[in-house]
């Protein structure tokens, strides 16, 4: 591939992130309107027939990796735990 080709490619690129964020936003503001109307007839779930919407509350334990990984570098044990991991990354800047 050329430098021109790949300029191209990046062009295209970069408009596509850009109608991809505009797509997300407006997705994110219809799914909050739903979630506002649910909340507003306080409801969880909408059966609309087609279609179940669900607005649900959620409750989950969570270990703290913060908390675990001071007490573990408190007791010098954390250091056998470590491991070096090597990966590519792509970005466009």
């Amino acid at each position: 591939m050329k430098n021109q080709e790949i300029r191209n490619t990046v062009a295209e690129l970069q408009d596509l992130y850009a109608a991809q964020d505009v797509l997300k936003a407006q997705i994110t503001e219809r799914e909050q309107a739903i979630k506002d109307e649910l909340d507003a007839r306080e409801i969880e779930t909408l059966d609309l027939g087609n279609v179940i919407i669900r607005w649900t509350s959620q409750v989950a334990d969570r270990l703290s990796t913060k908390d675990v990984r001071e007490y573990l570098k408190s007791m010098n044990v954390l250091d056998n735990f470590i491991k070096t991991v090597y990966s590519k990354r792509f970005s466009i800047a």
